[in-house]
Formats: structure tokens, C-alpha cells, sequence
């Protein structure tokens, strides 16, 4: 790991600690010692005496063998503490809810970390009648609405910076020529709101916009649609919700100390 800008050198155990916790927040489910090995690259000895402190504890799991191991409680914990006590979800309540009631969809709230979006906080369709949560997931900002918004107020240069080698992709529409994607950001300085046409996920189409209440902006609202849902002027009427809504967050925030 490099340590260029940075004025200490970092701890190699607690480096490795995160690095672990961040493998397990991206590749959910169990895991064996040797799984976690090839993987991460970590002398099997060191690793395993990593895992026993963790799962002593709480930050990680075991199955009912003691070889598998998962996230633990304590991540879940901290995560929520996290959502709770961030001024931008404490701002965006209303507004959300709001936007969530006018519209009768799926309603997100996320921010950008690195060339990720990671959700904040959702409302679901009315339509959905299964159990809905997308709180802490982290997708690639340049197939989500939310991520092409943000990066939309980003100049190309700094776009550029961001962009990973080789762009994801997750289904057939998403974008992954970079080309595409930097013509696409223009498309949506110039109409205001993003577009993620299935580029995320089949059948669903979302729409983004993002918020000017830090510098640079680093969170986004969407909402998502199913495509069969998407009725002549549907778009545009979402797209005048969205916009109201990141106005009503805009306002609320200026209220508010900026502690963000």
C-alpha cells in the first residue's frame, strides 16, 4: 500500500485489519482461512491470528465449523452510527420522504467515495412489497444516476483523475468505454439531472441529480423506475420531482451549520 501524502507512516496491523474489514464489505457471505489468503495476499499465520482477534471482538463471524468466516455485529453497529449521526442524511429526511410520496418510487440518497457511490439512506417504492434496503451498499459511480450526476460537477480533468483503468460493467447497457462516459457527463451538465438507462440494473431506469450543499458536491438523489412504469412524460415528471427535492434539501442546508 503506498504512503505517498501522507506525514506518518502507516501501521502494517492496522492497515491489514481494514483491509480485511473492507474485503469482507465488498464480498458479503463466508469465507475459508485460505480463501482469504490467496486473496488477500497475508502470511496464513499472521492472518489467522488477525481473524481470532477480530472475531473476538465482534468484528468478525464464524460459522458453526469455526473455519468460515464473515462480517461481524460490531460493523453493522458502527455503519448505523455512521447513518445516524450524518448531517446530510439528518437534512435530506424530509425531502426524501417527500419525493418518495409524489413520485410512489424508490427514492435513494448516496455519496461518492472514490469512483464508488456508497447509499445513505432509502424509501421505498410503494409499489415494492418485499423488504427493501440498499443502506451501505457501494456501486461504480459510473453506472448508477446518482455516481453520473456527482460526477457531472466534477471539470474532465478531474473526471479523468477518477476513472479507474477500465470502466465495470454490470449489464449490457452500462457504459464502459470512457469516451461514452465523458460525452454522457456533458449530456448531463447541459440538462441538469442524470440519466442511468438499465446501466445498473436490467429493466430499471433511474434518475439523479446532485446536491450543491458541499465543495465539491459529493452526494446525489435518485429515483428509480421500472422501465414498464415509464409511461409517455413520465421521465420529465420524475426529473421536476427530483429537482424540487434537491431544492428543498439545498434550502434546509443553508439553515444548518456545515459540519460536512
Amino acid at each position: 500500500m503506498t504512503e505517498q501524502g501522507t506525514s506518518a507512516p502507516h501501521v502494517k496491523s492496522a492497515v491489514r485489519t481494514v483491509e480485511l474489514l473492507d474485503f469482507f464489505a465488498q464480498y458479503p457471505g463466508l469465507h475459508s482461512l485460505s480463501d482469504l489468503q490467496g486473496k488477500l495476499g497475508y502470511p496464513k499465520s499472521s492472518l489467522h491470528a488477525l481473524l481470532r482477534t477480530l472475531v473476538d471482538l465482534g468484528w468478525i463471524e464464524t460459522d458453526v465449523t469455526g473455519t468460515l468466516y464473515r462480517i461481524g455485529m460490531r460493523a453493522l453497529l458502527v455503519g448505523a452510527t455512521y447513518i445516524d449521526g450524518d448531517p446530510v442524511v439528518q437534512i435530506a429526511r424530509d425531502a426524501l420522504d417527500w419525493l418518495a410520496e409524489v413520485t410512489g418510487e424508490t427514492v435513494h440518497l448516496a455519496r461518492l467515495d472514490h469512483f464508488d457511490v456508497v447509499y445513505l439512506a432509502t424509501r421505498a417504492s410503494r409499489h415494492y412489497l418485499r423488504p427493501f434496503t440498499r443502506v451501505g451498499r457501494r456501486l461504480p459511480a459510473s453506472t448508477t444516476s446518482l455516481g453520473k450526476a456527482i460526477l457531472a460537477t466534477r471539470d474532465e480533468a478531474e473526471v479523468a483523475r477518477l476513472l479507474p483503468p477500465e470502466l465495470p460493467r454490470l449489464t449490457r447497457h452500462t457504459i464502459v468505454d470512457q469516451g461514452q462516459l465523458v460525452a454522457d457527463l456533458r449530456r448531463i451538465r447541459k440538462r441538469g439531472y442524470a440519466v442511468d438507462r438499465e446501466e445498473n440494473t436490467e429493466g430499471l431506469r433511474c434518475f439523479g441529480v446532485a446536491l450543491d450543499i458541499a465543495y465539491p458536491p459529493r452526494d446525489a438523489v435518485s429515483v428509480s423506475v421500472p422501465v414498464p412504469r415509464l409511461t409517455a412524460g413520465r421521465d420529465k415528471e420524475i426529473a421536476a420531482c427530483l429537482l424540487e427535492a434537491r431544492d428543498r434539501i439545498e434550502v434546509a442546508a443553508r439553515g444548518v451549520r456545515r459540519t460536512y
